[in-house]
């Protein structure tokens, strides 16, 4: 007796990105809806099987390419604080909620409409590139210098800050990069150098983001350093464990993020 073919059905999920990076799906909407009910960041990534650096990796990132915080610390109170979703954090949460919804009756009804062909089924796939790169940053273009070989890109990015980037004039000419357009930069952790004190300090780091230090992860020989920037982005550090030992490096304490022009890498919306 011939067994019964299972009928093949339509699925599919609602991920959101800016210019082509992944802001986020349902995985990080329920990160952000679980820190929403808990307020605390652990108890958020615990209840969706998360780790707590994953769970703060992946709301730098989304804070970095929403372009103002999703999410912020509370100081302070009978518990010592906690986090919170900020007003927009709380809209996107809603909204994507609402899309989720209608994203959700259409492909049930494109599933209806198709039954009946799924034995020609072709499916395609449609392939995303990922970074390497630890840090991500979405900006504008305030600045194009041109050099006789090299150019000079400045990009403002969340909180006012300004990161400067060294690339081809080829490269400038096929990302039509130009003042007011928009931009992303890559730079590696471990590009990244941190500093304390050093005010006064002359440095040929093009770059210099100051903020404060929100996380600090020790491993068997290096450290992550996470620096919390103004305007609610984040950038982070590889260093070695004698290091940040010696910086006195810990949640609180203001820190620097040194890196070359030359380190960053720019890019365009797709």
């Amino acid at each position: 007796m011939a067994r019964k073919q299972k009928p093949i059905e339509l699925r599919g999920s609602v991920w959101m990105t800016v210019g082509g990076e992944n802001l986020g799906g349902p995985g990080r909407i329920d990160l952000l809806a679980r820190v929403a009910e808990s307020g605390s960041i652990t108890r958020a990534a615990k209840a969706i099987g998360m780790s707590y650096k994953a769970a703060w990796d992946a709301i730098d990132t989304m804070n970095n390419l929403a372009g103002e915080p999703l999410v912020e610390r509370l100081t302070g109170g009978r518990g010592g604080g906690g986090t919170r979703l900020t007003r927009r954090g709380e809209q996107l949460v809603e909204n994507f909620r609402l899309i989720e919804r209608e994203h959700r009756q259409f492909v049930e009804q494109l599933g209806r409409q198709a039954s009946g062909i799924a034995d020609d089924l072709v499916l395609i796939r449609r392939m995303k590139m990922n970074t390497s790169a630890r840090n991500q940053f979405l900006g504008k273009v305030t600045a194009v210098r041109k050099g006789a070989v090299n150019d000079e890109i400045g990009l403002e990015i969340v909180g006012g800050q300004q990161i400067v980037a060294i690339i081809t004039r080829e490269s400038t000419d096929s990302l039509g990069l130009a003042p007011g357009s928009e931009a992303f930069a890559l730079i590696k952790a471990s590009s990244v150098i941190v500093m304390t004190g050093g005010e006064g300090a002359k440095l040929s780091a093009r770059n210099r983001l100051a903020g404060t230090v929100t996380r600090l992860q020790a491993g068997a020989v290096n450290s992550e350093v996470v620096i919390g920037l103004p305007g609610g982005g984040a950038i982070a550090a590889i260093i070695t464990n004698e290091s940040a030992g010696k910086l006195g490096l810990k949640p609180g304490a203001k820190a620097v993020a040194l890196f070359k022009a030359s380190s960053v890498i720019i890019g365009v919306p797709a």
